[in-house]
């Protein structure tokens, strides 16, 4: 273990206390806008997407950092020095490539961290998480130190800061997170809650050691619905019961708690309330419609708090049949979600996800543009909404 990789463990109830104690209440002074495609700005043509997100109006754009997973992990091998950005595990050319484009474009970049590499969880996957939380940890401080906007990339450039952190990917949603319940004393536990806290301050501890200015880590980007069944096929844990099971673990820091605040039904507006279900029990999905009950919750258990919705979207018809709306309900949903957004003093960030619709049809189609590049109306709508 490296020196600074013992520094980092000593110091990080400290960090977490002293900036837990800072959190504001304050409004910022306006809802950043923009979207959220790995397609197009991380595996795709950077000089196709980026001037496309210019010409929207975009001012921030959502990456997926993979820490271990896929074509474009930065650390599938151990780190001999996990806090140090230059170590020669570390592979950051997807990220550099995107930062400096992002820069070059105007937009901000919010990088969410997801995917634990082999070496740090007993090679279970992606989804498990570390085994040692301090790996995380030196992992997002590297990070956090290599796009503090003073580090040199390869080509001796100063990379472009980067200042918006989330931490990892809908905790509560098997997909990204495993498991989601565990029996403890003959009883079940929201296990991933548990993980997750660890996942969370890590992430928090790790950017805010790197200590420059206006750094923000989101935690939470909880998927809105959960069926809090942990003996059926699937187990997930609905949005508000994770919160709650978030904040029994005990000490837990953030600046941000993001959410994805996804419609139920195709049909379903952006400013309707989800249906209750059938049986009369209150609902426990957390669309826009009700995403000030989320908003109370994390008050309620944390302090005022600001929140990033860091995911949202509509699929249209063509050329998505069954979960799709037309082309022209896409823009005025879109519309709508937006100024239901603007208009929440405690939002901060209004992510869309897609830019472009998605090849596959068991994949999404809420892109702007259609998979030929096609504009939508929609495309129109978000390029005159009011910044």
């Amino acid at each position: 273990m490296s020196r600074v990789t013992r520094l980092l463990a000593l110091v990080a109830t400290a960090v977490a206390l002293a900036a837990g104690a800072a959190s504001s209440a304050a409004a910022a002074p306006g809802m950043a806008a923009g979207f959220f495609d790995d397609a197009q700005t991380l595996y795709g043509d950077p000089s196709v997407a980026y001037p496309a997100l210019k010409d929207l109006r975009a001012q921030v754009v959502r990456i997926a950092l993979y820490w271990g997973y896929g074509t474009v992990a930065v650390a599938k091998s151990r780190p001999a020095d996990p806090t140090n950005p230059a170590d020669p595990a570390y592979n950051w050319a997807a990220y550099d490539r995107a930062v400096q484009y992002a820069n070059q474009y105007g937009l901000k970049v919010l990088f969410s961290i997801w995917g634990t590499p082999d070496w740090a969880n007993g090679t279970r996957g992606p989804r498990i998480a570390p085994s040692n939380p301090i790996d995380l940890q030196s992992f997002a401080y590297a990070a956090a130190r290599r796009y503090s906007g003073t580090f040199l990339g390869p080509d001796q450039r100063l990379l472009p800061p980067v200042r918006l952190w989330l931490a990892w990917n809908e905790p509560n949603n098997p997909a990204f997170l495993l498991p989601q319940f565990a029996k403890q004393k003959g009883k079940w536990a929201v296990q991933s809650a548990v993980a997750y806290a660890k996942i969370c301050n890590a992430v928090y501890t790790g950017v805010h050691l790197s200590a420059f200015a206006g750094e923000k880590v989101a935690c939470g980007g909880t998927s809105p619905r959960g069926n809090n069944a942990p003996t059926s096929s699937r187990p997930s844990v609905s949005p508000i019961a994770f919160l709650r099971a978030v904040a029994k673990t005990g000490k837990v820091s953030f600046d941000a708690w993001a959410h994805h605040p996804y419609y139920g039904k195709s049909s379903e507006e952006p400013d309707k309330e989800p249906p209750r279900p059938s049986n009369g029990a209150a609902t426990t999905a957390v669309t826009l419609g009700n995403i000030n009950s989320l908003i109370s919750e994390v008050t309620k258990l944390f302090g005022p708090k600001r929140i990033w919705i860091t995911e949202y979207g509509y699929q249209t018809e063509p050329p998505d049949r069954q979960f799709g709306v037309s082309w022209a309900k896409q823009a005025k949903y879109l519309k709508t979600s937006y100024t239901m957004a603007r208009a929440n003093p405690s939002v901060d960030i209004f992510v869309w996800f897609l830019l472009r619709d998605e090849p596959n049809l068991g994949g999404w189609q809420s892109g702007v543009m259609d998979v030929t590049g096609k504009k939508k109306p929609s495309y129109a709508t978000f390029r005159s909404l009011p910044r």
